[in-house]
């Protein structure tokens, strides 16, 4: 039975010191500061205007004294929104002076950013070169498909299998031994799709990195378990798939807290990407165990799962892969 692909669920296709040199405009919505990483939203505040019990009835009076100071809380406002925007002009021109030389700290790299009323707004991140590269060279990953008939990927499955099962003989490249894995059916690659090459590559990255943590989530040897588990294999390409998803790593335009930290940590750890697959695998199974889902709850738990992981990437003082309260969980 195939995992439900549905691409807003992710699924299978499917938080200062010394100031860094950064301020987001978010179109007069919102400023995202990257000294603190705290997420300013005036109008989140506003939204909440409308009563949030039932409805009640009210006198004239009442009714009229509301009106006035409904309209003193709108021209207050107004006037919030200008200045914040005033502020952060000023913070960027001057953000821009400093940094206008860019020799020392890298290349700027204007990147769209969506905001969440829908709208784009331009932005600039400082990127160095390395940092560049290795985003380029992430991306180009992205966009390799697997082939079953490309030997070499054919060369990985078989290495994907003698990682997972070092003591048993290797089977034929269709055979209902791979089910055991947590493959859907006896051929691996009609199961990859959207998730890719990299998908094999973070599932073989997870097995050498971190050994003990890729065979107790692939046996199940934790937790309650449920009668209908998930499948080890598939799940693992979800991963692959909401990660690049949630990162904004096939269109290349950050629209979260967490896409642009990651590009931080990308210039900390060349595998950062894999390594916070690993970390995205242990964090599904601990909020598979904590709910006491089962397969057909699959969806949700990955849900969760990129939601914590968003937190998580947004806390402050995260400078690197490390530094993720979910790294904990993994074991070599």
């Amino acid at each position: 039975m195939l995992v439900v692909m549905e691409v807003e669920s992710l699924a299978f296709i499917s938080a200062c010191g010394a100031a860094r040199e950064r301020t987001l405009d978010l179109g007069g919505a919102a400023t995202l500061n990257f000294c603190s990483c705290k997420h300013y939203d005036l109008q989140r505040s506003t939204s909440l205007s409308e009563p949030l019990l039932g409805n009640y009835s009210d006198s004239d009076s009442e009714r009229y004294g509301r009106d006035i100071w409904n309209e003193r809380k709108k021209e207050h406002f107004h006037w919030t929104f200008i200045f914040s925007n005033l502020i952060a002009q000023w913070a960027q021109w001057l953000a821009n002076i400093v940094l206008g030389s860019g020799s020392f700290i890298g290349r700027y790299l204007a990147l769209p950013f969506t905001n969440q009323n829908g709208h784009d707004k331009n932005f600039q991140i400082c990127l160095s070169p390395l940092q560049e590269v290795r985003l380029r060279n992430l991306q180009q990953r992205l966009e390799v498909p697997f082939d079953g008939s490309d030997p070499d990927h054919q060369d990985a499955l078989r290495h994907l299998w003698r990682l997972a099962y070092p003591d048993r003989e290797l089977p034929s490249l269709k055979s209902e031994l791979w089910k055991e894995m947590g493959w859907q059916g006896p051929d691996p690659s009609t199961d990859f799709r959207g998730g890719g090459f990299i998908s094999l590559e973070n599932l073989t990255f997870f097995a050498n990195k971190y050994p003990e943590s890729f065979q107790r989530l692939l046996h199940k040897k934790e937790g309650r378990r449920a009668e209908w588990e998930y499948p080890f294999a598939v799940a693992g390409i979800n991963v692959s798939f909401m990660l690049a998803q949630m990162l904004d790593l096939q269109s290349g335009k950050p629209t979260s807290m967490a896409a642009v930290r990651f590009l931080e940590l990308l210039g900390q750890d060349e595998m950062a990407f894999d390594n916070l697959y690993c970390i995205a695998f242990e964090m599904l199974d601990a909020q598979w165990l904590a709910k006491r889902a089962s397969y057909m709850e699959f969806n949700e738990v990955l849900k969760s799962t990129r939601t914590q992981l968003e937190r998580e990437l947004a806390l402050e003082d995260i400078s690197s892969i490390k530094d993720l309260p979910a790294y904990n969980l993994l074991r070599v």
